[in-house]
C-alpha cells in the first residue's frame, strides 16, 4: 500500500464534515477506529503487534525483547477540528518507510518498531503527552486518575469504556529500555522550511513549555438590572488578562496564548459568576518563558483587585526545554547528506517527552502555510514522499548496519 492510499484510507476518519477539521480525541470512537487502522497495517506487513501498559499501540519487526531496538511513530489523535497532518503524517510515514525499506532489500541488524502513542494532543483531559508521559514516568497513575473531561468523565473510566485496563498504567522503564533511538517525523509547525525552499528538517531543540489555569471568580447577576459600578464581572478581568498576554509575550519575543475558556452560569443575559480561562505559552529559553508568566500572573492579579474578583493560578502541566540528542541529529544529518536544515520549534512531541529516557530526535516536512492545528494545515504529497525517504535512509543508516 502506497503512502497515498494510506493517507487516503485514514482520511475519513474523526473528520467532522462542518468544519473539515479532525475530532479524534482520546478514547473514543474515533480514536478506537485510528487504532484499528494501526492494528491493520501492521498486522499487513507481518509486524508482531501489541499495546502497551498505558494504551501505547506497538508494530515490531525483529525481536521485541532484543534491545538496542530503532523506534519511529508519532500520534493518531487530534486537537479540535485540527488538522489532517499533525500526528498522523509521522505515522502513517513510518510504514512508508518501512515498505520502501523492504523494496530496498534492506537487513536489519537492529529491531524495529513503529509506535501510535496516546492522547498526545491533552484535547480531552487537558493535559498532552499522556501516553507517553505516562511510560516515562512523568505523570502518575495517582495524578493521571484525577485527569477529567469536559463531561466529568474520568480517564480510568474513559480507558475502561474503550476496553483497556487503567488499573494497568503507569511508568515502563523496562519497555523504554529496549530502545536505542526514537525518531519522529512530524510536519513543521511554522513556516521555516518554506521561507528556505528545503523539503525536510532537522529538530534542535523544543521550547520550554506548559498550560495554567486561570480561575476568576466574581458574582453573578442579571445583565440587565445590574448597575455597571455594581457588578463583580470576572470577564472584565479575564479580557484584560488576555490583553495582558499579548503585551508581555510580545516584548518578550515569546508566545501566550488564552485559547480555552469556560464560563458559569454560561447565560447570554447573565453576568458571570466564574470565567476559567486556560493560557499556553512557550519561549525559546527557561528565563524567557518564566518572565512572561511572571508578568502576566501579576497584571492578572493587579486587575483582579481593581475589579474585586477573587483570582487562583494552577500549572497544569509544563515540559522544560528539549535539547536533542547531538550525537543522533548528526548522525541523521550525515546520513541525509549533511545539508540538511537544523531548527528549532515552539510545539511539543512524545519525543520531547521521550528524551529524558531514551535518545531521541525528530525529521520536519515542510509545511508551505505555517498553519497547524487548523483544517487549513498542509503539506504537498511530494513534500511528504521526501519526508518518507528521509526517514528511510534514516532508519537504514540506524537500523541495517
Amino acid at each position: 500500500m502506497t503512502f497515498h492510499d494510506m493517507w487516503a484510507e485514514l482520511a475519513p476518519i474523526g473528520r467532522d464534515a462542518g468544519t473539515g477539521g479532525y475530532r479524534r480525541y482520546a478514547w473514543s470512537g474515533a480514536d478506537a477506529d485510528c487504532r484499528t487502522w494501526f492494528q491493520e497495517q501492521a498486522e499487513a506487513r507481518g509486524l508482531t503487534y501489541e499495546t502497551d501498559r498505558n494504551g501505547n499501540q506497538w508494530a515490531w519487526l525483529g525481536d521485541p525483547l532484543a534491545g538496542d531496538a530503532v523506534v519511529t511513530g508519532s500520534h493518531l489523535d487530534s486537537v479540535p477540528d485540527g488538522g489532517a497532518f499533525d500526528g498522523p503524517l509521522g505515522v502513517v510515514s513510518s510504514f512508508a518507510a518501512l515498505d520502501e525499506l523492504r523494496s530496498r532489500g534492506a537487513e536489519f541488524s537492529r529491531p524495529l518498531a513503529i509506535t501510535n502513542f496516546g492522547d498526545e494532543e491533552g484535547a480531552r483531559f487537558g493535559l498532552a503527552c499522556v501516553g507517553s508521559r505516562l511510560a516515562a514516568g512523568q505523570l502518575t497513575k495517582e495524578k493521571a486518575y484525577e485527569l477529567r473531561d469536559a463531561e466529568g468523565i474520568s480517564l480510568p473510566q474513559a480507558m475502561e469504556a474503550a476496553g483497556y485496563d487503567p488499573e494497568a498504567i503507569g511508568a515502563d522503564p523496562e519497555r523504554l529500555g529496549r530502545i536505542g533511538a526514537f525518531v519522529e517525523l512530524h510536519v513543521e509547525q511554522g513556516r521555516a522550511l518554506d521561507l528556505s525552499g528545503d523539503r525536510v528538517g532537522i529538530a534542535s531543540a523544543i521550547w520550554p513549555h506548559g498550560r495554567w489555569r486561570f480561575d476568576f471568580r466574581g458574582e453573578a447577576n442579571h445583565a440587565g438590572t445590574t448597575r455597571l459600578v455594581d457588578r463583580r464581572d470576572p470577564m472584565l478581568t479575564y479580557a484584560a488578562t488576555v490583553l495582558a498576554a499579548r503585551t508581555e509575550a510580545a516584548l518578550a519575543g515569546a508566545v501566550a496564548t488564552f485559547g480555552k475558556i469556560s464560563v458559569e452560569p454560561n447565560g447570554v443575559n447573565a453576568i458571570p459568576s466564574l470565567v476559567r480561562g486556560w493560557l499556553d505559552s512557550r519561549a525559546a529559553d527557561q528565563a524567557t518563558l518564566d518572565t512572561v508568566v511572571t508578568a502576566i500572573e501579576k497584571a492578572a492579579r493587579e486587575r483582579a483587585d481593581q475589579d474585586g474578583i477573587d483570582l487562583g493560578i494552577v500549572r497544569e502541566s509544563f515540559t522544560p526545554v528539549v535539547e536533542f540528542e547531538h550525537a543522533l541529529r548528526d548522525e541523521m544529518n550525515r546520513i541525509l547528506g549533511g545539508s540538511v536544515p537544523v531548527l528549532g520549534t515552539g510545539a511539543g512531541h512524545d519525543a520531547g517527552i521521550l528524551s529524558a529516557a531514551v535518545p531521541t530526535a525528530m525529521l520536519f516536512v515542510r509545511n508551505p502555510t505555517g498553519v497547524s492545528h487548523s483544517p487549513r494545515e498542509f503539506a504537498a504529497e511530494d513534500d511528504c514522499v521526501a519526508g518518507v525517504l528521509a526517514l528511510a535512509d534514516v532508519l537504514e543508516g540506524l537500523a541495517c548496519r
